[in-house]
C-alpha cells in the first residue's frame, strides 16, 4: 500500500477496477510495470449488468495466461457456460443461433454468464501486489492535466482525507459516469447513443435452452427496446430490459414498469415466470453505446470499456470489449513508457487497435439495433432465418470470423441468404 502522507508519484495510474481496469493491471504486471489501481468500491461489490461474457473474453485471458480460461470460466462454480443466443421476434417466433460454428475446435463453451459480484472479484484476486498498488474505497474527485503529468485528487472514503497522485499516464476505466472522459468533448451524453437499462435477479424461471442459450426478446410492447433473460448458476436468472435514452424520454417510458408488465402479460414469456420469484431489487443504470466513433485517447489519458463508450449497441454486452480495451491500453502504456512519449499522436495507436478490431462489429450491431424500429421486417427476417440452416450457421461463424461481420452489414447478403 502506498504511503499517503507523501506525494504519490508513479508512471501509470488506472482509475476503476472493473474488468477493464483489472485486465489492464494484470497485463501491466506481466510487463513488470509498477502502477496504481484506484476504485471507490470495496471488493467484492455488485455491479448492475447483464452479466454475460462473450467469446472475446477468451483470447484476452489466453494471452495473459491460458490456464485462466479454466480457472475463471470453465471450472468456476460461479460461471455458467452458454453455447448460443436465442432471438425472440415481436411476433413470438424465435431464432436459435449457436455461438460455435460447426468447424470450431474449442472444447468448452464459447460464452459464459457470471454475476459481476463474482466475476469482478475473481479478477481482483489475481492482481499482483508486487506491481499493483490497489487503493480501494478511494474516489477520484478531480483530474487535472499538466504539461508533464496528470494529477488526480483522491478522496479516501473511510478517513475522508484527500490526497493527490501524479502520473505520467492515466488509464481511465471508471465506467459510464467516468470523471476522466469528461476531458473528451465527444463523450458527452448523447441520447441517441446511450441506453437506459434495468436488471433484476430471479429464481425459478422455466424453459431455458438445454445448452443455456442467452435470450434477447424484442417484445412488441417494448420496441424499440428489448427484454433479456440470461441463465445463471444455481437456478438463477438475470432478467432485464434496455431502451435508447432518446426513446425513453420521448415516449415517457418507465422501464421498470414496462419490464414487469411484459413478465406478467406477454404470451411469449409469462408462463416461464409463473413460479419465479424476484431476488432483491430492480436496479437501473446507463449504457454508453459504441454506435459512433469517438476519440479514445489524448495527451496522457487512455479511455477503456464503458468510459470509452464501448458497449455493444444491439446486445448491450460490454465486459469483453472492456477487457480487450484493458489489454490494449496496457500494451500501449508499456510502449509509451519505453519511448517516454505520452503525447496524443503516440497514444492514438490505441484508438487504431480498438477500432480495427471492434468497429465492424459495433457497426453491425448498430444496424441490427435500427432493425428494432421495423417490427414487421424483424419478424420477417427471424421467420425466414429460423428455417434456413445456412443462415444460422453463417451467423454462428460471425462470432469467430470478424471479416464476415462486414458482409453481414450489406442488404445483398440477407437477400441472397433468405431468398437464394
Amino acid at each position: 500500500m502506498l504511503n499517503k502522507t507523501e506525494p504519490l508519484k508513479n508512471n501509470i495510474t488506472i482509475v476503476g477496477a472493473g474488468p477493464a481496469g483489472a485486465t489492464a493491471s494484470m497485463f501491466l504486471s506481466s510487463f513488470r510495470i509498477k502502477h496504481t489501481l484506484i476504485d471507490k468500491a470495496v471488493f467484492p461489490r455488485d455491479k448492475i449488468c447483464g452479466d454475460a461474457l462473450s467469446g472475446k473474453v477468451l483470447p484476452v485471458l489466453k494471452k495473459l495466461n491460458p490456464d485462466l480460461i479454466q480457472q475463471l470460466l470453465v471450472q468456476n462454480e460461479n460461471c455458467l457456460g452458454s453455447n448460443g443466443i436465442l432471438f425472440g421476434a415481436p411476433n413470438g417466433k424465435t431464432l436459435e443461433v449457436p455461438f460455435k460454428a460447426v468447424n470450431s475446435t474449442i472444447n468448452h463453451s464459447p460464452g459464459y454468464v457470471s454475476k459481476r459480484m463474482d466475476f469482478d472479484y475473481s479478477l481482483i484476486k489475481l492482481l499482483n501486489p508486487e506491481y499493483c498498488n490497489f487503493l480501494q474505497n478511494s474516489e477520484v474527485k478531480k483530474i487535472t492535466k499538466g504539461e508533464e503529468d496528470v494529477t488526480l485528487n483522491v478522496l479516501d472514503l473511510q478517513s475522508k482525507e484527500t490526497y493527490n497522485i501524479s502520473s505520467s499516464l492515466v488509464i481511465a476505466c471508471d465506467g459510464a459516469h467516468s470523471i476522466c472522459n469528461k476531458l473528451f468533448p465527444d463523450h458527452k451524453l448523447d441520447a441517441g447513443h446511450y441506453c437506459g437499462g434495468v436488471r433484476a435477479y430471479y429464481s425459478g424461471v422455466k424453459g431455458f435452452h438445454r445448452e443455456n442459450f442467452i435470450e434477447l426478446h424484442f417484445l412488441k410492447e417494448m420496441l424499440p427496446g428489448y427484454f433479456w433473460i440470461f441463465p445463471l448458476p444455481n437456478g438463477m436468472a438475470n432478467v432485464g430490459a434496455g431502451m435508447l435514452t432518446r426513446t425513453i424520454s420521448s415516449k415517457k417510458v418507465n422501464l421498470k414498469e414496462a419490464m414487469l408488465f411484459a413478465i406478467k402479460n406477454n404470451p411469449s414469456i409469462k408462463d416461464r415466470f409463473h413460479d419465479a420469484k424476484i431476488v432483491g431489487n430492480i436496479d437501473g443504470w446507463g449504457l454508453p453505446l459504441g454506435s459512433k466513433k469517438r476519440k479514445l485517447s489524448g495527451n496522457r489519458i487512455i479511455l477503456c470499456g464503458d468510459a470509452a463508450s464501448m458497449i455493444d449497441p444491439f446486445s448491450g454486452e460490454g465486459i469483453s470489449n472492456a477487457m480487450y480495451c484493458g489489454m490494449r491500453a496496457a500494451e500501449v502504456a508499456r510502449d509509451a513508457i519505453n519511448s517516454s512519449n505520452y503525447a496524443n499522436d503516440f497514444l492514438s495507436g490505441y484508438d487504431q487497435f480498438i477500432y480495427n478490431r471492434l468497429w465492424n462489429e459495433l457497426k453491425l450491431s448498430h444496424t441490427l439495433q435500427k432493425l428494432c424500429n421495423y417490427p414487421s421486417l424483424f419478424n420477417f427476417v427471424v421467420n425466414k432465418a429460423s428455417k434456413n440452416e445456412t443462415f444460422r450457421q453463417t451467423i454462428s461463424c460471425m462470432f469467430d470470423d470478424i471479416d464476415l461481420r462486414e458482409r453481414l452489414r450489406k442488404p445483398s447478403f440477407y437477400f441472397k441468404m433468405l431468398f437464394g
